[in-house]
């Protein structure tokens, strides 16, 4: 019998003891036994399309990877017949593919069908390898697909329908050769391919690979075709004379060869928040693959086409490799000697002159735990400052501050693994599927497997819209009147968890009291939702047991996003969707360390852990831990990103140190940043590259990305994970914390720190939430979500037993309808919607830095309506001019129902100067959040002759997915030349 989890097998004879119900290649490569396989990968189970896998279970012949283990199976894997049985499997799969191993790119150490064949070890190729009628596609920028390759087993289709859900990829078997097709079709271009990489992923033999893998991936790869082909067509030859086993010799020889000049790195991804992390498998300078394996604790085997894909900024020519000054206007380099002696002077200089707060440093979303803690180490304890900010100040701050009033903790309250056990996704103002795909991803994959209910509310129609059970296209602005509605009528219909509020919430009675006006005919008139619709969302979260909602910029980026944030809290209190697995809030957090940022200390208002400067006990304890009197530390709050650059223009913050942030680009009301920044002292820009924000500095300074360094982020879901050094800084550049920990020495603060590790140490040395937290509990894949206590314990869940608050209870916070700080009227009749796109990022500092990427969607262009064309005679790729009531942009027209009505959509990443020429300073007064998703413009019709397409055909948003259930494996079988695995096939290579 099983016992704790526990089961005996008898395998060959032998007893094996190991983990019950856990698919049996996974139970016997524990017990270091390799049942042979091809198609079988732990992320994707079982597929039953290799025929390699055969066992003999209880005297009958099954594959291997459909049995799971059990007490008292009993297998045998070396008889007659199964020994017969997966040398048929493996023939057959031989005249799809032909074997050239030692001059193939991927024979790297990793290839599935090579190592099973060199362990297979056959004597000779029993069927003739034929070829297919096709070419092979070069056709994606970053990967190829090789027919004459591929083995159809359909690993490719199952990650892509069952994994990613993109529902691209799918093999016709009854077609006379069957293939690949993407959309039905056999060209990748134009397909709906969102190039995530997981059918590269996963392909188990060449047919799909990295571009970057072609040719230099081995000694003998390179070599020209002319030369290639002719010495395989010899080898072949020879090998039907000697047989194949010399030959195979051969190939893993050379596969060992290869391995002393591919690393193989750990790192987490630098995009979104999702907190991706992967082996990077590089040569010298050479990224050869971005490889994911399963038991990366975020994503698996997922990844987007950026975290893929987009690392060809790292080599970029463009980055910066030594410090600069300017002098006479002019830049100049000099060495980090000169630099930092510069700078740390003239800092200190403007200390003595005008006071501490005459200073302002924003840290980097996209640089570590450690640097973040750097930055505000140096602003409060050197400079004696808490005007210190970072990046979640444009995005995040509204949610953050949303759930400190109800519930306490400003992070997700559970992970990845909650949203998919939810019964029900109430997803807000985020285009998830290109804003944070692995994690839509796994929505989509609970969608379609597990029935999982998904609830959109959003001005646009994205793709997350176009899946949904119930799609609501609001009115732009007006969330906390939905979100209150929802309140009232769980409420009134009696669908109120009341036993949740009456044990672990405050203030009910007030806050219903509060919901008065939100009727819903009021919330029908302000949101342009019918009653209908409401009545159907409410219905719909007052019936799921388990709800997460997941609200991002399109929420936060309002003028009363932090109320919109609170009132979407309240809901899930009100529902008692808080504390329990699958429920719960989760604002997205837009960078790969915004959350990090916030958390180690890059706030006007905490220390790390969100310990206030306000706190008198608070300030002690940090100062006692830098070696200060608290008197030296400020109890001020400080200076935010948003008023530092409005002080800057008053010449009240006279100096800024800006780390790794496009505040020139992606501030709001670019006119007046730009003025601000000339009027400064003195600026010094720590970056990459030479930004639109290094433009303005005196000094700049060559930082590192995370590739070039190690240290530590925080993900969406307060994750906490190491990253490695994959490669040696560029150049003269150096990593952010040396920079950072020698500027300090400069300044008389001599802190010693030789690794990111030491600094890591320090602060769960003296920041609670993070106790016992340490880089051996971090070390592999493992992963920590805060708050960790002393003992390592750490929690994936938050609130199962209290409330961050004072009492353990939440709180029911009041809110009450503000109309947004900007509208349309007569002259400016339009709203301006804004967001990202999957292919890029932000200011394109990085995305924009290769051509790959760039040749998806290179050109700006403004998203109109069919019925707004119409009515004004617009024709697709017409020019028009956007104006808003601070400055112009001139873009081509795309026509689409993804927008309606009176509503535009403009990417924020191409454009010079880009969307913020049009957006204002009005900002939400909680938190100083600009408002870039309240802006009225008027549209003007150019009259440039019209442009093609302002997407390129290419573009994965012109093509048409083609969902099914994955591989039709039956429709293989039931193939009239298919043959049992006993009898020989007369057309293998056709199936």
């Amino acid at each position: 019998m099983s016992v704790n989890n526990q089961c005996c097998v008898e395998y060959n004879g032998r007893t094996l003891r190991g983990k019950a119900d856990q698919p049996l290649i996974d139970f016997l490569a524990e017990q270091g036994i390799d049942l042979p396989r091809v198609c079988y990968h732990r992320a994707l189970g079982p597929i039953q399309t290799c025929d390699v896998c055969w066992i003999e279970h209880d005297g009958e012949m099954v594959r291997g990877c459909t049995l799971r283990s059990a007490d008292g199976m009993k297998l045998a894997s070396e008889t007659p017949r199964v020994k017969a049985a997966q040398e048929e499997g493996m023939d057959r799969i031989l005249a799809k593919h032909e074997l050239y191993c030692t001059v193939c790119e991927h024979n790297t150490g990793d290839c599935t069908l090579h190592n099973t064949v060199a362990d297979m070890n056959p004597v000779i190729q029993r069927y003739k390898y034929q070829r297919k009628p096709y070419s092979k596609d070069h056709s994606n920028p970053f990967y190829t697909y090789d027919p004459d390759q591929c083995i159809l087993c359909g690993r490719c289709v199952e990650a892509c329908q069952n994994v990613e859900v993109n529902e691209t990829l799918s093999i016709d078997f009854t077609m006379d050769h069957p293939r690949v097709l993407w959309d039905g079709g056999t060209e990748i271009e134009g397909s709906s391919c969102v190039s995530c990489g997981h059918c590269v992923t996963v392909c188990p033999c060449n047919a799909l690979l990295e571009k970057t893998m072609q040719p230099d991936a081995g000694p003998l790869t390179s070599m020209p075709e002319d030369i290639k082909r002719p010495l395989i067509d010899a080898v072949k030859t020879i090998e039907n004379t000697i047989g194949a086993p010399p030959i195979t010799a051969i190939s893993v020889m050379d596969m060992h060869w290869r391995q002393p000049e591919i690393k193989r790195t750990k790192t987490v991804c630098t995009y979104c928040g999702v907190g991706c992390s992967f082996e990077m498998w590089t040569r010298d300078r050479t990224l050869l693959k971005v490889q994911p394996v399963v038991d990366a604790p975020a994503n698996g085997i997922s990844t987007c086409i950026k975290g893929k894909f987009a690392w060809d900024f790292v080599n970029s020519e463009k980055r910066l490799t030594t410090p600069l000054i300017r002098e006479n206007g002019q830049f100049r380099e000099a060495s980090w000697d000169e630099a930092l002696t510069l700078v740390a002077g003239r800092l200190l200089a403007i200390k003595r002159e005008h006071g501490a707060d005459a200073i302002g440093f924003i840290g980097s979303s996209k640089a570590s735990n450690e640097e973040a803690y750097l930055t505000q180490k140096i602003a409060r304890l050197i400079i004696g400052t808490n005007s210190v900010d970072n990046s979640s100040r444009y995005c995040q701050n509204p949610a953050t501050q949303g759930l400190f009033r109800t519930v306490g903790y400003g992070g997700d309250a559970g992970t990845i693994a909650d949203l998919e056990q939810a019964d029900l996704i109430v997803l807000v103002g985020s285009n998830l599927a290109e804003n944070h795909p692995v994690i839509a991803s796994k929505i989509k994959a609970a969608r379609k497997h597990r029935g999982q209910k998904l609830l959109v509310v959003d001005p646009r129609k994205h793709e997350m819209a176009e899946r949904a059970d119930l799609f609501l296209q609001i009115r732009s602005s007006t969330d906390i009147v939905w979100a209150s509605a929802m309140s009232r009528y769980l409420f009134d219909h009696g669908m109120a968890d009341t036993a949740f509020l009456e044990e672990r919430v405050n203030q009910v009675d007030e806050y219903r009291r509060s919901l008065e006006p939100f009727t819903l005919p009021f919330a029908s008139q302000v949101t342009g939702l019918s009653e209908a619709d409401l009545v159907s969302a409410a219905n719909m979260i007052g019936e799921a047991k388990r709800v997460c909602l997941l609200w991002a910029m399109g929420i936060t980026q309002h003028s009363h996003g932090a109320d919109t944030s609170t009132a979407l809290s309240n809901l899930l209190l009100v529902s008692g969707n808080y504390g329990r697995p699958g429920t719960g809030g989760y604002p997205m957090r837009g960078h790969n360390n915004v959350q990090g940022a916030s958390d180690f200390g890059c706030l006007k208002n905490v220390y790390p852990g969100y310990e206030k400067v306000t706190d008198e006990a608070v300030r002690a304890k940090w100062a006692k831990a830098w070696g200060v009197a608290p008197e030296r530390l400020s109890n001020k709050v400080g200076e935010d990103n948003f008023l530092m650059v409005q002080h800057a223009a008053e010449q009240k913050v006279r100096a800024m140190y800006v780390i790794g942030e496009e505040t020139a680009f992606s501030d709001a009301d670019t006119e007046n940043v730009h003025e601000a920044f000339k009027k400064l002292d003195f600026m010094v820009v720590q970056d990459i590259f030479f930004s639109r924000t290094a433009q303005f500095a005196d000094v700049v300074l060559p930082g590192c990305p995370s590739v070039e360094k190690d240290g530590t982020f925080v993900n969406t879901e307060r994750r906490i994970q190491r990253f490695h050094e994959v490669f040696p800084p560029l150049g003269n550049s150096l990593p952010d914390w040396r920079i950072l920990t020698d500027l300090a020495k400069r300044m008389g603060h001599d802190w010693g720190y030789e690794h990111p590790s030491q600094i890591f140490a320090e602060v769960a040395g003296i920041s609670t939430l993070f106790a016992g937290a340490s880089y051996e509990r971090l070390d592999g894949w493992k992963s920590l979500l805060w708050p960790v206590k002393p003992d390592g314990t750490d929690t994936p869940l938050l609130y199962t037993d209290r409330f961050h608050t004072d009492d353990g209870k939440a709180v029911l916070y009041p809110l009450e309808w503000k109309p947004p700080a900007e509208a349309p009227d007569s002259e400016f009749d339009l709203m301006l919607d804004n967001g990202r796109m999957l292919e890029h990022f932000q200011g394109n500092n990085q995305t924009g830095r290769g051509d790959r990427i760039d040749s998806l969607s290179p050109d700006w262009y403004v998203e109109i309506s069919p019925e707004l064309a119409a009515e004004r005679g617009i024709e697709e790729g017409a020019r028009v001019r956007i104006t808003s009531r601070r400055g112009s942009v001139t873009v081509p027209v795309l026509i689409t129902d993804r927008v309606r009505g009176k509503v535009l959509f403009l990417p924020i990443h191409q454009g010079k100067p880009g969307i913020n020429e049009l957006t204002g300073e009005h900002h939400d007064p909680d938190v100083n959040t600009p408002a870039y998703k309240e802006t009225a413009v008027k549209m003007t019709v150019l009259r440039d002759a019209p442009e093609p397409s302002a997407l390129p055909r290419g573009n994965f948003r012109n093509g048409h997915r083609t969902p099914n259930d994955g591989v039709a494996v039956a429709v293989k079988w039931a193939r009239d030349d298919y043959a049992p695995i006993d009898a020989p096939a007369p057309h293998p290579e056709r199936f």
